[in-house]
């Protein structure tokens, strides 16, 4: 049995250029040999030049989405991406304590390459209060960890206390 792929799951945003969100996340999964499965919770129109619209899919049909994962072949890590609206973030949350899935990966997407943001401002706090607990890892960029920690990060000792935040 040793050459079964081991299941990890995306929770995340479906990205039309496959350079970003899910399907860069699958790809990688594949690149890995694991066996990648998704929860799509918007859809993303965009190239490498711009974002053009986001369109979040209804809570009901993640909630079934997690539920198809979960009930069948259960991942053995799950990686979180971008959640856009607070109505998805406590869609996530209720289902992230209904499954306690293990090895939770978070990176909190909040602004496209091109500086487009993906989660607007006021939304920051209530990702705070309810994703980021869930995390084992929580994989910001500086941008976004500035964001999470509300100062700025200049240097190598502002990047640890912000770590630490």
């Amino acid at each position: 049995k040793g050459s079964e792929l081991i299941p990890v799951l995306t929770i995340a945003g479906s990205d039309c250029s496959g350079g970003a969100g899910i399907q860069a996340d699958l790809k990688t999964f594949s690149a890995h040999n694991l066996f990648g499965m998704s929860v799509v919770l918007s859809v993303v129109a965009e190239n490498t030049a711009r974002v053009i619209s986001v369109h979040d899919i209804p809570t009901q049909s993640v909630d079934e989405q997690m539920l198809a994962v979960f009930e069948d072949i259960v991942p053995k890590a799950t990686k979180i991406g971008m959640i856009g609206s607070c109505e998805l973030m406590s869609c996530v949350a209720k289902n992230l304590s209904e499954f306690k899935p293990q090895n939770i990966v978070i990176d909190p997407v909040m602004f496209a390459k091109n500086g487009y943001a993906l989660m607007p401002q006021e939304n920051c706090d209530f990702f705070k209060q309810t994703i980021v607990k869930f995390a084992d890892i929580l994989t910001p960029n500086i941008p976004e960890a500035e964001f999470l920690c509300g100062f700025k990060i200049a240097n190598e000792e502002q990047m640890i206390k912000a770590a630490k935040h």
